[in-house]
């Protein structure tokens, strides 16, 4: 999903909400307009505190009709389509209006407020939408919020695409390269646009592409955390969670990582944030008897920010980004890379990941915060800065992911976690085949009240005490 879009998306929501407001308010004003009132003399007085509490409860109707009309939808459509959804939804919402006013017996409503409203409803709904249409098709135009697109193939179809993309900035694609095959240096020249951030998407318009070539490469596009497309007509695969678009007719499907993408990833970023929020208001308290707890038992700084040689500790993020990261120390001062020296022998754990069995640098109040997970509490910092979510996959050093297997790095798709369901299934218990398997299982499934579930079961795995996080 593109930025530019999902920010637009957002915007709906507080957009329509002053449309709506300003609509109440608008038929308001023209009704008790001097004007108006020697056209049409008022014989009941209708108190504005009354009415602007009524007419707020019933802006949160309408916005939920206009949710279920489809007009919160991610999917684009013409102005002229959402234009008749608008009116749609507005008679849906006037219909209850009246309703309402029928059934409290709310004669004295002025018939030409409730008129009013539903006309200005649609007037300024409407012009609201197609003001921020046109913002963001300037926007595209200027070539802001494109995502980067590589094309394999050069057949007409492949040639046909590019040049649309070329002669249509307002699609929102820029072509970076176009590769006549799937090669070793097509990969290569790949990996380096990937590391420049300039590779959002890789569409796949080659024909005559065989089938191992075709699977090779959307194994790269999943090892590199790239979107992959194919040109419809190109080939058939089987994909469980896949989306049709079309660009000026042209089919172009996306195999899609995850279901968490349009309303829902807004939905769980929200989620994060409130959540995050609340929970470090109310722990502020063991945040502190950390900090002096920590201090006390051992010399070193309160946080375990930075390794050994004074280099920032970084874990990799969504998309195999790194991201600065930090938690209450743990451990003394300084020994952190002994995991890979002096204390290499006793890793117990199978897999990329390090796991050192009775883990001699950790402190007596170290331990005492790893088996209740207090020293991960600082994560929700990070939530709330958007480098982590509350429940992902475990964020794990850069050498860790470098050992990686290809279908392990499917995890690097969506923001790591500060919990997960292989955390809730056993923490470290588990072998690190079985974690990914759950994680992906996850990206595949996710939902707003996965999470929920994920985060109420949490406390249980931490209080059983098996393994840690």
């Amino acid at each position: 999903m593109r930025r530019l879009d999902l920010t637009f998306t957002a915007l709906l929501l507080p957009l329509d909400f002053l449309a709506l407001f300003a609509a109440a308010m608008s038929a308001y004003a023209l009704r008790y307009s001097q004007a108006f009132i020697e056209i049409r003399p008022i014989f009941t007085q209708i108190p504005f505190p009354q009415y602007l509490a009524t007419a707020t409860g019933f802006i949160l109707v309408w916005m939920a009709l206009f949710w279920i009309g489809g007009l919160y939808s991610i999917r684009g459509r013409s102005a002229w389509r959402e234009l008749g959804r608008i009116i749609l939804a507005s008679t849906a919402g006037i219909m209850v209006v009246i309703a309402v006013v029928f059934f409290q017996r709310e004669l004295a409503t002025s018939r030409f407020v409730v008129l009013a409203v539903w006309g200005l409803t649609i007037l300024y709904t409407w012009f609201s939408r197609v003001i921020l249409r046109l913002i963001r098709r300037s926007l595209l135009r200027a070539r802001k919020g494109h995502q980067m697109i590589a094309i394999i193939g050069q057949g007409k179809s492949a040639n046909d695409i590019k040049s649309l993309y070329q002669a249509r900035p307002v699609i929102g694609y820029t072509v970076v390269r176009q590769f006549k095959s799937w090669n070793e240096q097509a990969r290569q020249d790949l990996e380096k646009l990937h590391r420049q951030r300039k590779l959002d998407v890789i569409l796949l318009a080659d024909p005559d592409i065989t089938k191992d070539a075709a699977q090779d490469l959307i194994a790269f596009a999943a090892n590199q955390n790239v979107t992959f497309r194919y040109l419809a007509d190109l080939f058939a695969a089987s994909f469980t969670n896949i989306e049709v678009s079309t660009a000026e007719g042209v089919p172009v499907i996306e195999a899609k990582r995850t279901t968490l993408d349009g309303w829902g990833r807004i939905a769980k970023r929200l989620f994060d944030v409130v959540c995050s929020l609340l929970f470090l208001t109310i722990t502020s308290p063991i945040f502190l008897l950390t900090i002096i707890a920590i201090k006390l038992d051992s010399k070193g700084p309160i946080f375990f920010s930075r390794l050994d040689d004074g280099e920032p500790v970084e874990r990799i993020g969504e998309g195999g980004r790194p991201f600065r990261y930090f938690k209450f120390r743990s451990m003394f001062d300084r020994v952190h890379s002994m995991r890979y020296t002096t204390l290499a022998h006793q890793d117990t754990r199978k897999g990329p990941l390090v796991k050192i069995k009775d883990d001699p640098r950790i402190t007596r109040v170290g331990r005492f915060i790893r088996k209740w997970s207090i020293d991960e509490f600082p994560e929700f910092v990070l939530v709330l800065l958007g480098r982590m979510s509350l429940v992902g996959p475990r964020p794990h050093y850069p050498e860790e992911v470098a050992n990686y297997k290809p279908y392990q790095r499917r995890v690097l798709a969506i923001k790591p976690g500060i919990t997960g369901l292989a955390q809730i299934s056993g923490r470290s218990d588990l072998d690190f085949d079985e974690e990914v398997k759950l994680d992906i299982w996850y990206m595949e499934n996710w939902s707003l009240a996965l999470d929920m579930y994920i985060l109420l079961k949490t406390p249980l795995a931490v209080l059983q005490g098996r393994g840690d996080t």
